[in-house]
């Protein structure tokens, strides 16, 4: 019987880092869905039932940093591993207040990105 699919909702604005997450990540045997901006993150993992969602920080409409905060203060998305990934390496012990699991600086090694992900899912 093989492993249940490990579903990551993944929210990047930018297309092309969004088109690497999603192929990577797919070829490490993730159900993947991408979305490029959400003003209702609740509904977004109602709707997707992600066991992980990686979020950039800066994106248009809600920042990472308030998906984070909504998904943790929602006591049926608090579960849920987010990892925030942002090229703004100084701000992550600022962003640490929003609750994230995980803080990945991008340029992001897309090994040690994987790694970090399966941390939580395994």
């Amino acid at each position: 019987m093989l492993p249940m699919a490990r579903n990551i909702l993944i929210i990047e604005d930018d297309a092309e880092i969004l088109r690497v997450l999603e192929t990577v990540l797919t070829f490490h045997d993730f159900e993947v869905t991408g979305l490029d901006r959400t003003d209702d993150i609740i509904g977004a993992v109602k709707a997707y039932n992600p066991d992980l969602v990686l979020t950039d920080y800066m994106l248009p409409g809600l920042n990472g940093g308030r998906i984070c905060q909504l998904i943790k203060g929602n006591e049926d998305t608090r579960h849920i591993p987010v990892i925030l990934i942002s090229a703004y390496h100084e701000q992550a012990i600022a962003l640490v207040n929003f609750g994230y699991d995980a803080f990945v600086p991008k340029p992001f090694d897309i090994n040690k990105l994987v790694k970090t992900i399966n941390r939580f899912l395994n």
